[in-house]
């Protein structure tokens, strides 16, 4: 495993609000999701990392505030993959919190001329765990058309959570990583009647269905269905499409075969947060 150097909030002076909890615990709140920006918060009582930052450097800021987050308390950036709406932010943040950035070198190579003058970049390769103070973080190659796109999974002794966003489908590597998740960020990305019969042209359709685009309603459901267990907690649903999908939609299409299991859903959206969300310790889990 790697360890994230000395930088990060004590670097930086002290924060404006630090909404960091005192117990131990797991957090994520998704401050965006969608085709303009997509950006998610992960957070342990000592560490705050933001896994891509889709939006500008101002509206991450304010997101963050609304919540009761500092950017201040952050420690690093992770990337997922170099398109526009994950890392149009990075940059900006990198350099105004003194954050080191994890990329793996595909995705860096792809994108490093775009961010601008980074200080400090921490490589990461898919398959293989690193951590960042107490959050064990396992990046994971998936199928989607960028140089190389990774999910993760991210993990301390309160539970484990799950990002599989950005991909055309889920092999059963991915369906592997996500099985013991307490908590899930699933893409939902269209309703697959709606984007046939949509405004979008034929090649961008052909993009979006192919196995290297996004996951539609059914195939979040059937994704979901592999990885169900008992202690899979909440799940939220993410990268809605606005305009080949609504939330209605995705709800009704995942959660149409849960035969009344006890397990709480939710909707990421474009343009507000979500829901701060605690990860107490899970006794019959990690």
């Amino acid at each position: 495993m790697k360890t994230i150097p000395e930088t990060g909030p004590a670097a930086h002076g002290p924060p404006d609000c630090n909404a960091r909890p005192k117990q131990d615990t797991l957090s994520i709140c998704v401050l965006a999701s969608g085709s303009k920006g997509n950006a998610i918060y992960v957070a342990s009582s000592q560490t705050a990392v933001l896994f891509d930052a889709g939006l500008s450097g101002i509206q991450i800021e304010r997101r963050m505030q609304q919540i009761g987050i500092s950017p201040h308390t952050l420690d690093a950036l992770v990337v997922s993959h170099e398109h526009s709406d994950h890392v149009s932010g990075i940059g900006v943040l990198a350099r105004r919190y003194r954050l080191p950035v994890y990329i793996n070198p595909g995705t860096q190579e792809a994108v490093s001329r775009h961010l601008g003058r980074i200080d400090t970049f921490c490589a990461f390769d898919c398959g293989t765990a690193f951590s960042i103070n107490d959050l064990t973080i396992h990046p994971f190659s998936v199928s989607h058309d960028a140089a190389e796109p990774a999910s993760f999974t991210i993990q301390n002794d309160c539970g484990k959570i799950g990002i599989a966003t950005d991909l055309g489908f889920a092999p059963a590597m991915v369906r592997q990583h996500l099985k013991d998740c307490n908590l899930l960020v699933l893409e939902a990305n269209h309703d697959v009647e709606m984007l046939e019969q949509g405004p979008y042209p034929w090649p961008v359709k052909q993009r979006v269905k192919s196995r290297t685009g996004h996951l539609s309603n059914e195939s979040a459901r059937d994704l979901l269905m592999e990885v169900l267990h008992d202690n899979l907690r909440h799940v939220i649903l993410a990268h809605i499409s606005e305009t080949n999908n609504t939330p209605e939609k995705a709800m009704n299409a995942v959660t149409g075969h849960l035969n009344g299991r006890r397990l709480r859903f939710s909707t990421a959206c474009q343009h507000t947060c979500g829901d701060l969300i605690h990860l107490g310790p899970c006794p019959d889990g990690p």
